[in-house]
C-alpha cells in the first residue's frame, strides 16, 4: 500500500494531545494489521489514550511510534491541520512529520514484508501520549510487560543522513515563592515581592548556561558533529552549545494578585536540558539555595541517555540509510527528549531515526515530503531483512 496514502489517512484522524484520544487512530492501525494477518492487543489507559501492541513470540527487534500530536490552531495553515492532503509531493497536516509519518512507513515496511510471506523479525508498537510524558504509552506497555529489552528503532523524524543514539536530560520543576503584600507604592522600601523573588532566581537560571561539564573526548567529537548537523537543520550558530550545555525555558510564569499589591504569590513552571557530565540532583540543590522566599514543589527527572555508537544495531541502521541515501551517514545526538529515554531505562538498545521535514515540526504548516516516506520505507525494509536474516540463523 502506498506509504504517502497511510500517512495521509493517519493525518486525518484527529488524535491531539490534549485531550489525548488516539483510538481512532489505533483503531485505522489495528484494522490495517488485522488485514495483513498481525495480531494486536489495544489497551485503553483511559479517555480513548490507546496503545496497541503485536503478539507473538518474542522478537530480536522493536519498531515503536507515537500516534499522538500537539495541537494546532487552524489560523494561518495553507490547508486545515487534519486534512492529510496530498499537494506538491508532501502530505499536509498536524502530525505529518511528528510521527504519523514515520508510523506509516513502519506499517507500509512490515506490509512488505508480510506480502512477499516472510515472518516479520519485529514487534511493532504505537503509544498514545509521548507528547505529554509517555506515563500512560510506552512506561504502561513496560511496566505490564507487553514489550521486552531488544534493539528498538523509534520512527521519530530526523535528519535524513543521521539516526539518533543519544538525547540530553530533562529536569522540570515546579516553584512557588511567598513575599510579603503591602501598598505597591512602598515597595522595595517596604515588603517582598515573590514575583521579583523570582525574577532573581531566573537570572541566576541564565548563567547555568555558561557552566561547562566534563566528557570524554570520544562523547565530546560526537557532539561537534551533531553540532554541525542541526547548526545546519535549524540555520542557527553555536549548535554545540545546545548540546554541551544546559539550556532552560520557564515555560510558566504567575503571579501577583493586584497591580497595587506587592505581589504575595509567584509560581514559576522550569524546564532545563541537561547534557552529559552534569548532575541533576547537584543541580537542584544549587537552584533550591540561590531560590530565597521559594519552594520546590515538584520535580520530574530524567537523566542524559546513550546507545553506544559502536554497538552493531547502530552499524546496521547506519548502513541501511547508507543505500538509500548516499552520502556521509554517521550517528548524532539530540536536545531534545522523546520514548528512548524510558526505553533506554529499562534495557532496550534504542536509535531514533525517521522520515520528516524538522523545520516545520510542531509548526504552521507542518508536512512530509513523500520522498522521505518513500526512502524511510525502503531503509526500515532493509532493517527488517537483515533482522530476518538473523532469525533464520540463530
Amino acid at each position: 500500500m502506498d506509504v504517502s496514502r497511510i500517512c495521509a489517512a493517519l493525518v486525518a484522524i484527529k488524535s491531539e494531545n490534549p485531550p489525548g484520544d488516539t483510538s481512532g487512530v489505533i483503531e485505522y492501525i489495528r484494522d490495517f494489521l488485522d488485514a495483513r494477518g498481525i495480531i494486536s492487543t489495544v489497551t485503553d489507559t483511559g479517555g480513548g489514550r490507546c496503545n496497541l501492541v503485536t503478539r507473538g513470540p518474542k522478537k530480536p527487534l522493536l519498531l515503536c511510534g507515537h500516534v499522538d500530536v500537539v495541537p494546532a490552531l487552524d489560523e494561518g495553515w495553507t490547508h486545515p491541520p487534519c486534512s492529510g492532503i496530498l499537494e506538491d509531493g508532501y502530505v499536509w497536516g498536524r502530525g505529518a512529520t511528528d510521527m504519523k509519518g514515520g508510523c506509516a512507513a513502519m506499517l507500509a515496511a512490515s506490509d512488505m514484508l508480510v506480502q512477499e510471506d516472510h515472518e516479520l523479525p519485529a514487534t511493532l508498537a504505537f503509544v498514545c501520549d509521548e507528547e505529554t510524558g509517555g506515563d500512560l504509552g510506552i512506561q504502561y506497555l513496560i511496566a505490564h510487560n507487553l514489550i521486552a529489552p531488544c534493539d528498538c528503532l523509534i520512527a521519530e523524524p530526523s535528519p535524513a543522513r543521521h539516526p539518533c543514539i543519544g538525547q540530553k536530560g530533562l529536569c522540570r520543576l515546579d516553584l512557588k515563592f511567598a513575599g510579603t503584600p503591602g501598598h505597591g507604592s512602598l515597595y522595595p522600601t517596604i515588603g517582598v515581592s515573590a514575583i521579583m523573588e523570582a525574577m532573581e532566581l531566573l537570572e541566576y537560571i541564565k548563567s547555568l548556561h555558561n557552566r561547562e561539564f566534563p566528557m570524554d573526548e570520544k562523547l565530546r567529537e560526537i557532539i561537534r558533529h551533531s553540532s554541525e548537523v542541526f547548526s545546519e537543520e535549524f540555520q542557527i550558530q553555536e549548535g554545540s552549545d545546545i548540546l554541551e550545555r544546559v539550556t532552560f525555558n520557564p515555560g510558566i510564569i504567575s503571579g501577583g494578585e493586584k497591580i497595587n499589591i506587592i505581589a504575595q504569590h509567584c509560581s514559576v513552571n522550569l524546564e532545563l536540558r541537561i547534557p552529559w557530565g552534569c548532575s541533576i540532583p547537584d543541580l537542584v540543590i544549587d537552584i533550591r539555595a540561590h531560590a530565597q522566599n521559594g519552594t520546590i514543589v515538584e520535580r520530574i527527572v530524567h537523566d542524559p541517555s546513550l546507545t553506544d555508537p559502536d554497538c552493531e544495531f547502530a552499524a546496521v541502521v547506519c548502513r541501511e540509510v547508507e543505500k538509500v541515501w548516499g552520502g556521509d551517514v554517521f550517528p548524532i545526538l539530540q536536545w531534545a527528549a522523546s520514548d528512548a529515554r524510558h526505553l533506554r531505562c529499562a534495557g532496550f538498545q534504542v536509535i531514533e531515526y525517521g522520515p520528516g521535514e524538522l523545520a516545520t515540526l510542531h509548526g504552521i504548516n507542518e508536512r512530509i515530503s513523500v520522498v522521505s516516506l518513500e526512502n524511510a520505507v525502503k531503509i526500515y525494509r532493509g532493517i527488517l531483512d537483515t533482522y530476518s536474516k538473523k532469525t533464520e540463523t540463530s
